[in-house]
């Protein structure tokens, strides 16, 4: 079974396959969100300062009846912090919001602020000063891990450069119409997980006529087919939802799509329209 299966970090640390995005999900819905995934049998939450609901999550854990070292909880730096000073107390922050004595991972939000996602400037040395305190914290264990999101290749090699630690994750968008092969590799081959969030492509994978064929044939709903296809890749999955019957069924994925299929799901053409995610910039907006 997915919720029971693990990948190990490159510092050793184990990380579900398999976890629950909290993205646009209110830090009052959150709270019941949190338990329901944790009875389903859920150990990975994901949270982001930015989605103002760690609050919530953080009372969800405590109210989940769940051992707190038996869970998984990642949460992101804003993507506008990029000072050392702003990054040590954003960090020391969330840990106050969730109520928490420590974070398992903790990774900057985006490589730049989202008012400039996209632009030329890449905020290298902001980038270099909020991983500075993101080690400070791992080192001193209010962290167990620490990562990154929406990455390219020379955001993360501008960290890998200069860094004592190395990152352990990127969490970048990655769903069938939608796979960065070379950023996905490049990630790997320096030893760093990919998550990808998103892998239902924000439900707009639900319209898709080719991909609904692939599904029915296997028996499965498409959210199911998009959770596995990322996991075949190696992948770690963080599908957003507030509904238990979603999450049980987002964790019904004990199945294999063969090599001919993924190789049809690696070739589906992009996507161009988010639906109502498309205002935000991972999605194309601004």
């Amino acid at each position: 079974m997915i919720l029971e299966e693990n990948y190990t970090l490159s510092n050793g640390v184990e990380i579900p396959k398999l976890g629950l995005g909290t993205w646009f999900i209110s830090d009052q819905d959150v709270v019941q969100a949190v338990k329901d995934a944790a009875e389903i049998g859920y150990r990975h939450i994901d949270t982001a300062q930015a989605y103002q609901n760690e609050r919530g999550v953080g009372e969800g854990i405590r109210a989940a009846g769940v051992n707190r070292d038996d869970l998984f909880i990642t949460t992101k730096l804003a993507a506008e912090v990029k000072s050392y000073q702003q990054a040590v107390s954003s960090i020391d922050q969330s840990l106050r919001t969730m109520g928490l004595d420590y974070i398992d991972m903790m990774i900057i939000h985006s490589p730049q602020p989202w008012r400039q996602f996209g632009e030329d400037d890449r905020y290298f040395e902001g980038n270099r000063e909020a991983w500075r305190a993101l080690e400070q914290a791992y080192k001193a264990g209010k962290l167990r891990a620490i990562g990154v999101s929406n990455f390219e290749k020379a955001d993360l090699d501008n960290i890998l450069e200069s860094s004592s630690v190395s990152p352990m994750v990127n969490q970048i968008l990655v769903h069938i119409s939608n796979t960065p092969h070379e950023l996905i590799q490049h990630t790997q081959d320096k030893g760093i997980l990919v998550e990808a969030y998103s892998p239902v492509a924000h439900g707009e994978l639900l319209k898709n006529q080719g991909v609904a064929e692939i599904a029915r044939a296997y028996g499965v709903t498409i959210p199911q087919l998009g959770i596995r296809y990322v996991l075949q890749l190696g992948l770690l999955a963080l599908p957003k939802t507030a509904n238990p019957e979603h999450m049980k069924n987002n964790a019904d994925v004990d199945f294999v799509i063969s090599d001919a299929d993924m190789d049809r799901l690696k070739n589906v053409p992009q996507i161009e329209n988010y639906g109502e995610a498309s205002m935000f910039p991972v999605y194309g907006g601004s």
